[in-house]
């Protein structure tokens, strides 16, 4: 099963990407596609879909353009749900320690890491940014 993780703008400024792809290694994920870009509104419009129309939304378009991410694929058993458990809940406030968030991240918005949050949805993202 695949997955896509994206390293967030925060994750490429604070030189996390190399410890943040360790801990899915480490775990026993393969890396199988990977690639640094930087978000077009238009590409955080067509990733970002479900939430064009919320109020957060405007805040979320500018910090995901706003600099480099990495964009991975991730393979392995059940790789949708084991990336969801190692990067933890969104805040990363309330993320509790050993995972992603719980140890690099102190905000809701600027969490580090993007991961599909199902097999339909990472089938999509993949297409979006491997086609």
């Amino acid at each position: 099963m695949q997955t896509l993780i994206l390293l967030k703008p925060d994750a490429v400024e604070r030189g996390l990407v190399g410890a943040i792809l360790k801990r899915f290694e480490e775990k026993g994920l393969q890396i199988v596609r990977m690639k640094m870009l930087c978000f077009t509104p238009e590409l955080a419009q067509q990733h970002y879909a479900e939430h064009v129309s919320k109020p957060f939304y405007p805040a979320l378009k500018q910090y995901i353009t706003s600099g480099p991410v990495v964009a991975a694929v991730l393979d392995g058993v059940e790789a949708v749900a084991v990336v969801r458990q190692l990067v933890g809940p969104t805040n990363g406030i309330e993320a509790p320690p050993g995972t992603i968030r719980g140890d690099y991240s102190l905000s809701n918005q600027r969490n580090l890491v993007h991961a599909s949050d199902s097999p339909e949805s990472a089938e999509r993202e993949i297409k979006i940014f491997f086609g």
